[in-house]
C-alpha cells in the first residue's frame, strides 16, 4: 500500500505518458472501478486542443486516490503502460531534484513496473519513469523520484554497479541539463577532427595527437566500402591535454596534401542542433536589423513581368540594392518578390505610391508592404483569427440556439417540475428560449410549461400565421419537412468546434437539447434521467459529443444507464 506523501494529502492523481488518442472517456471508463470519480481533465493544446499526453483525475475521497496508483499504476491505456503519481501543485520539488536519481545501462526488457518494483524496498516513490522512443521500445536509463534524500542515496549505494538481468547498471544522482554541460564543459577529453585527408589513418592521427598528451583511443570514421569519411575522434586521458592538442592544431595542416584540419570539442547531436539554432537565430535577427524598414515585399506581378521591368518602375523612388523575384523549380514567375532600398524613406515612399497600382503595361494592381518575418506574420495571424472568433460568437450563438419556443418533453410518469432558480426569463411578450440548464442526477427534464399552463396557453394568432403562409396555415412542403426531419431536437446540428466556443453551462445545455431527443427515441420514459445521467458523469464536452456521431456507442450507454436504473 503506497503511503500518502503529507506534501500532498489531495486526492488528485497525475496520469502521463498517455498517447494522443486517449481521451477523457478513456480513463473514466479505467478509474471508475476504484472509486468514485470528481473529474477527469486531459490537458490539451490551447490552439490545436491535441493531447499533451498527460491528464489529472482527482477523487472524491484520498483512499480511492491512493487504490488507484497502488492497482492502475502502469496500466496499459492503448497499448502504452501509463505512468501514475501523486499530483504536485508546487513544481518546486520536481525541479529541485531532491531525490530524483537517474538509472542507465537498462536491459530492454525493464518497464516502468519492474524498475519500480526494484527501486521501492528503498523508500515511498513519487514517480518512476523508464525512457521509450516513438516505436515503445526503451532508451537503456530511466529515473526513480523518490520522498526523501535518503532513500535516494540508500538506492544508489545498494545498486549502483550491481547486475539487473545480466546487465551491470550505473545509478547515480539525477543532474539538470545545465549541470551536466557545465560538467562536461570542465571536463571533455574527447577531440572532434574533421577535414581529415584520405591517406590518413588511426596511427596517424593518434602520432600527431600523442604530443599533447596520452591518447587513450584514435579512430577514423569510415564508409561501408572502408574509405574515410574524413573526419574522426581522439580521446585523451586527461581534459588539460585535450585543450592542449585543440589549441595548438586547430587550423594546422596534415597528410601528404598539407589540408587544414578543424579540430574542438566532441559534441551530442542535441549539443549541436541546439548550438546551430543559437546562430541562425543571431543570424536571422541580424538581418532584421540591417534590412528593417527598407526590404518591401511585393504581390500579384503577372507571369510576364520581369526583373528588369520591376526595377524600371520602382527606381524612380530611390536607389534599389537588391531586386528578386521568386520562381519555381521550371523557373516560372510565382508572382512575388522583394525590393530592397537604400533607405528608409525611399522604401515608405515606394509603397506609398505603388500600393494598389498596376506596372506600366499591366492589369493587375500590385500589393507592395514592408516585409515582415516569419515569426511576426504568425503571431499577427493567431491574434487575427482570435478576433475573428471572438467576433462570431455573437452570430453563432443566434444560429445555434433552439427556435423559437422549444422546450423539453415532460418525462412520462413523473410530473414535470421546474427549478425557478434555473430559468432564464424572457422579456414580455419575447417568445425566445427559456435556457434550462442540464438536470440533476437521476432526474428528469424539466418541460418549458407545467401541463395546466401548457393546455391554457393562448392559440396562435391565425392572421399572423395567413400572412406568413399563405396557404392558410397548411403544413410545409415535403422536402422541407424532409429536410428538417433528421435534425436534433436542439435545432440544426453543430459541429464540435462551434460548440466549443459557448461557456460550459450552454454547452451542456445544447448537448443535454440533442442527447435527449436521440435518448427519447427508444427510452421515453427514462430519457430525462438518462440523459441527465450521462451529463452528470464528468465527461468532457468531446466525449459527450462524440456519443451523437457513434450510434453504437449511444446505445451502450444508454443500454449501461438502464440497467444501472432498474437495480435502483
Amino acid at each position: 500500500m503506497s503511503v500518502v506523501p503529507k506534501a500532498h494529502p489531495s486526492a488528485s492523481l497525475y496520469v502521463g505518458d498517455l498517447l494522443p488518442t486517449v481521451a477523457e472517456a478513456n480513463l473514466f471508463e479505467i478509474f471508475s472501478n476504484v472509486g468514485h470519480i470528481a473529474s477527469i481533465r486531459v490537458c490539451r493544446d490551447n490552439l490545436t486542443k491535441r493531447s499533451l499526453g498527460y491528464a489529472y483525475v482527482n477523487f472524491h475521497q484520498v483512499a480511492d486516490a491512493e487504490r488507484a496508483l497502488d492497482t492502475l499504476n502502469n496500466t496499459n491505456i492503448k497499448g502504452r503502460p501509463c505512468r501514475i503519481m501523486w499530483c504536485q501543485r508546487d513544481p518546486s520539488m520536481r525541479k529541485s531534484g531532491v531525490g530524483n536519481i537517474f538509472i542507465k545501462n537498462l536491459d530492454q526488457s525493464i518497464g516502468h513496473k519492474e524498475l519500480y518494483d526494484t527501486f521501492s524496498m528503498f523508500g515511498n516513490i513519487l514517480s518512476c519513469k523508464v525512457a521509450f522512443d516513438e516505436n515503445g521500445h526503451s532508451k537503456g536509463f530511466g529515473f526513480v523520484h523518490f520522498e526523501s534524500p535518503e532513500s535516494a542515496n540508500r538506492a544508489i549505494q545498494m545498486v549502483n554497479d550491481k547486475i539487473l538481468k545480466n546487465r551491470k547498471v550505473y545509478v547515480g544522482k539525477f543532474e539538470s541539463k545545465k549541470e551536466r554541460h557545465k560538467q562536461m564543459e570542465s571536463s571533455w577529453t574527447n577531440v572532434f577532427v574533421k577535414d581529415v585527408d584520405n591517406d590518413i589513418s588511426e596511427k596517424d592521427l593518434s602520432n600527431t595527437f600523442s604530443k599533447y598528451g596520452y591518447v587513450t583511443s584514435a579512430v577514423i570514421m569510415r564508409k561501408e566500402d572502408g574509405t574515410s569519411k574524413g573526419f574522426g575522434f581522439v580521446n585523451f586521458q586527461h581534459h588539460e591535454d585535450a585543450v592542449k592538442a585543440v589549441e595548438s592544431l586547430h587550423g594546422s595542416s596534415l597528410g601528404r596534401n598539407q589540408k587544414i584540419i578543424w579540430c574542438g570539442r566532441a559534441q551530442k547531436k542535441t549539443e549541436r542542433e541546439a548550438e546551430l539554432q543559437r546562430r541562425f537565430k543571431l543570424i536571422r535577427m541580424e538581418r532584421i536589423t540591417k534590412f528593417g524598414g527598407i526590404n518591401l515585399y511585393i504581390k500579384n506581378l503577372e507571369d510576364d513581368v520581369t526583373e528588369d521591368q520591376l526595377k524600371k518602375d520602382f527606381s524612380a523612388f530611390g536607389k534599389i540594392r537588391s531586386l528578386k523575384i521568386m520562381t519555381d523549380e521550371k523557373g516560372n514567375s510565382r508572382g512575388f518578390g522583394f525590393i530592397c532600398f537604400d533607405t528608409p524613406e525611399e522604401a515608405q515612399h515606394a509603397m506609398a505610391e505603388m500600393n494598389n497600382r498596376p506596372l506600366q503595361g499591366s492589369t493587375k494592381p500590385l500589393y507592395v508592404a514592408l516585409h515582415e518575418p516569419y515569426d511576426i506574420r504568425r503571431q499577427k495571424l493567431a491574434q487575427e483569427q482570435l478576433q475573428r472568433k471572438q467576433n462570431m460568437r455573437p452570430n453563432m450563438l443566434q444560429a445555434v440556439y433552439p427556435p423559437p419556443g422549444y422546450g423539453f418533453p415532460p418525462s412520462t410518469g413523473s410530473p414535470p417540475f421546474v427549478y425557478p432558480s434555473q430559468i432564464v426569463r424572457q422579456p414580455p411578450g419575447s417568445r425566445g428560449w427559456t435556457g434550462y440548464p442540464p438536470p440533476p442526477h437521476g432526474g428528469p427534464y424539466p418541460s418549458q410549461q407545467p401541463p395546466s399552463q401548457q393546455s391554457q396557453a393562448p392559440a396562435p394568432n391565425r392572421s399572423r400565421q395567413n400572412r406568413n403562409n399563405p396557404a392558410g396555415g397548411a403544413q410545409r412542403p415535403k422536402a422541407q419537412a424532409q429536410r428538417r426531419g433528421n435534425a436534433p431536437p436542439g435545432g440544426e446540428p453543430v459541429s464540435l468546434e462551434q460548440l466549443l466556443y459557448f461557456p460550459p453551462e450552454q454547452q451542456k445545455i445544447l448537448m443535454g437539447e440533442k442527447l435527449y431527443g436521440l435518448i427519447s427515441k427508444t427510452q421515453a420514459e427514462k430519457a430525462g434521467k438518462i440523459t441527465g445521467m450521462l451529463l452528470d458523469s464528468g465527461w468532457g464536452i468531446e466525449e459527450l459529443y462524440s456519443l451523437l456521431e457513434s450510434e453504437e456507442k449511444l446505445n451502450q450507454k444508454i443500454e449501461e444507464a438502464v440497467n444501472l436504473l432498474n437495480k435502483q
